[in-house]
């Protein structure tokens, strides 16, 4: 699998997520790994447009691709 490293956090970064990891009985990287993967899997804007006017190749109306930014945006 591979390995993503990141330099020059700025130790108050570096200091929130360790808390945030503790309070979720998570290591950092645990907790990194979970909101990366997270992020992947929600997809941009410009993502559900392309998708929405066929660029991609996807076939979602309009109102389909609201409802659907509706629906993530409910989620949170």
């Amino acid at each position: 699998m591979p390995s993503v490293q990141i330099k020059d956090v700025p130790a108050e970064t570096h200091a929130v997520l360790r808390r945030r990891a503790a309070i979720a009985g998570q290591s950092l990287q645990e907790y990194l790994r979970s909101k990366l993967i997270e992020e992947a899997a929600t997809p941009t804007l410009d993502e559900v447009l392309d998708r929405a006017s066929g660029r991609a190749g996807g076939t979602v109306s309009s109102a389909t691709a609201v409802e659907i930014l509706a629906a993530d945006r409910a989620r949170g």
